[in-house]
């Protein structure tokens, strides 16, 4: 029987790594352990089933099982906005134990809340960044565009408001954020979630709010929702047709949300490249790209250094917010 194409795309980024490596360019002098995995993996997701990041995590178990050899159950720790799960993996000492997260998880989850059990920066390993999507800037459908909404926004200073689906939240943050970076100065009104903040711009309660691509487009489409720009220093495939918050006048503004593949300090560095290399080559491939952005992501595959350097800059640019206006999540 011939070898799947995900355990021969794994193969041969192995086999690039090993001859990086032989070539002095600093990777490890052993990508592969042949001993591991040798029992199955616990894929842990900290959100329930049907969830984006289940999602994500059904989808690369099948194929990253035909690359490493080994049963992979999913395992959904629901709570604390992933935090339960986040535990789980940061306290795992099995050495077979690894998760799919959101940015939150990996990176400010302690910082908004101390009574967190885990530290995800001292305590979890990044492994891959899977894929990333900005947020979108929408007003009311009757807003002005561009340019001539952030001018109208400043002049109305705090008597605009924007919405969020509650403190501590990425939409939250990511208006804060904003603000620092420009004349926006709307006040914040938290909501239980999207289908209130939504109901809530579309009746003219709300002047602005930070949403998904997969959850933004589809009302900017229906003519529900006007969209502003996009929170990446580029434009999106994601939010097609609209402009990055750079090109609006809106100067070191770059957030976006991610999921990535994350382990446990405990896991063995050379077990934590083997699985960064297979979780990066499947994601990369034509069949996941499409999977992924079916779910509203643009795919990267990045190595454990790649999601670390994305894991600093959340924890810088969010951390700064958080601890300046005292925000804990609730």
């Amino acid at each position: 029987m011939s070898a799947s194409p995900y355990r021969t795309l794994c193969r041969r980024s192995l086999l690039s790594l090993a001859s990086a490596t032989a070539l002095g360019l600093g990777l490890p002098a052993q990508a592969e352990s042949p001993s591991w995995p040798n029992k199955p993996l616990r894929l842990i997701v900290g959100f329930p089933a049907g969830s984006s990041p289940d999602l994500t995590a059904r989808a690369l178990a099948e194929p990253l099982e035909k690359a490493l050899g080994q049963t992979i159950i999913v395992e959904n720790k629901v709570g604390a906005g992933g935090n339960i799960a986040g535990e789980t993996v940061a306290k795992a000492t099995d050495g077979h134990t690894f998760s799919v997260m959101i940015n939150g998880n990996m990176t400010i989850a302690k910082l908004l809340n101390p009574a967190v059990r885990y530290d995800p920066v001292k305590d979890l390993q990044p492994v891959s960044l899977i894929g990333v999507a900005p947020l979108v800037l929408v007003a009311p459908a009757i807003s002005l565009e561009g340019k001539a909404f952030f001018a109208a926004g400043a002049k109305a200073g705090n008597q605009w408001s924007y919405g969020s689906p509650g403190v501590g939240t990425v939409g939250h943050l990511g208006m804060e954020l904003l603000k620092s970076r420009s004349a926006l100065k709307p006040v914040h009104i938290p909501y239980a979630g999207y289908p209130q903040v939504f109901n809530a711009i579309q009746g003219g309660d709300l002047q602005l709010s930070m949403l998904p691509p997969a959850l933004a487009m589809a009302q900017i489409q229906a003519g529900k929702l006007r969209g502003i720009g996009v929170t990446s220093v580029a434009r999106s495939p994601l939010a097609p047709g609209l402009p990055s918050l750079k090109e609006l006048g809106v100067q070191n503004f770059d957030l976006e949300i991610w999921n990535a593949v994350a382990a446990p300090k405990a896991m063995p560095r050379e077990h934590v490249e083997q699985l960064a290399v297979a979780v990066s080559a499947i994601v990369r491939t034509p069949e996941m790209r499409a999977k992924l952005a079916l779910q509203g992501w643009q795919v990267v595959g990045s190595s454990p250094e790649g999601l670390a350097n994305r894991i600093q800059q959340d924890v810088q640019a969010l951390g700064s917010i958080i601890r300046e206006q005292g925000i804990r999540a609730q």
